[in-house]
């Protein structure tokens, strides 16, 4: 029977002079969070979701803004185009904080990660438990605050800390369960960082959506204690109407005096009533959204509609005119 001898042939020797083969370099071994930021950033990264966020948080914050005065920004009519233009004062102060807090987060992770690397298994697995229990802290603290924002009427620091303490607690649970997962730990699956994950990416969420209701509410009062940045209108219409402010002045059309014997044919004019005073806060819909000229506790928002009245705008001149000549 003859014997296989390539079975237990011994490599040849390589040729003289040639360089010899370099080790392959050991993996480096990652605690998983650059995986995690890859994993998030793949949620922000189509266009198309891009522009659906930015119009969500336009419309939160716009909406807040005529909620102040007392319209739905619903029966305005205003286009995705105006909601999405709308956005990036209400997301500028949120977007810089999360970058921000990323760079951060990166800087500090690389060294936990090489002092993870060279620690001991004792404290290695203290630092890992006070970095989980204390995210697991934050969260059940989140949750007790979000079922008493109910309970909590008129106390507005409810509606953001309870999503920064979800958000907070869901990132430093699932950093904790990664990084076990890296070190080669087992008991902790996969499922359950992913969910924490997805927990941190709502918190964050709900925490900028209100921070967009706040931004078009302090735009709305600011807009409200100055008013006359906005157009001024004279408003002219066929019936008569109770505006409810007393900064709000009515003059009445074609009257013609009792004493006079030619009015007995006369016709009614078409527009009977003039008011001055009013703003033009928006339009759409085929209707005029008109406020004061100064707002108070007792203004209203007058809204009328293009075909029943006549309008006439008198828009401010520029406050820093070119140099003429």
């Amino acid at each position: 029977m003859t014997r296989d001898e390539s079975a237990t042939a011994e490599p040849a020797p390589a040729p003289a002079g040639a360089p010899a083969e370099e080790p392959a370099a050991p993996r480096e071994r990652g605690l998983g969070f650059e995986k995690w930021m890859g994993f998030l950033s793949s949620f922000v990264a189509p266009l198309t979701l891009v522009t659906a966020l930015l119009f969500y948080f336009g419309y939160v914050s716009t909406r807040e803004f005529f909620r102040y005065f007392g319209i739905d920004v619903d029966i305005i009519g205003l286009s995705s185009q105006e909601f999405v233009m709308r956005s990036p004062g209400a997301l500028f102060v949120p977007v810089m904080i999360l970058l921000l807090l990323a760079a951060g987060l990166i800087v500090g992770h690389r060294r936990l990660r090489r002092y993870l690397e060279g620690a001991d298994p004792a404290p290695r697995r203290r630092l890992i438990a006070i970095i989980a229990w204390t995210g697991i802290g934050l969260l059940l603290a989140g949750l007790a605050l979000a079922f008493l924002i109910p309970v909590l009427v008129g106390r507005d620091y409810a509606q953001l800390l309870a999503p920064l303490l979800l958000a907070l607690g869901a990132g430093l649970a699932a950093y904790a369960a990664s990084t076990v997962r890296a070190l080669g730990g087992s008991g902790i699956g996969r499922s359950v960082v992913v969910l924490l994950v997805l927990v941190l990416v709502a918190g964050t969420f709900w925490s900028t959506a209100t921070l967009a209701q706040w931004w078009g509410r302090g735009q709305a009062r600011s807009l409200a204690a100055d008013l006359r940045t906005l157009p001024a209108v004279v408003l002219d219409t066929k019936e008569l109407i109770y505006p409810g402010n007393a900064a709000i002045e009515l003059r009445e059309l074609g009257e013609p005096p009792p004493s006079d014997p030619a009015a007995e044919g006369a016709t009614s004019p078409t527009f009977g009533y003039r008011y001055f005073g009013l703003r033009l806060l928006a339009q759409g819909g085929g209707r005029l959204y008109l406020v004061p000229d100064e707002w108070s506790a007792d203004a209203s928002t007058i809204v009328v509609p293009y075909d029943d009245v006549r309008v006439r705008f008198r828009f401010l001149p520029d406050a820093d005119p070119p140099n003429e000549g």
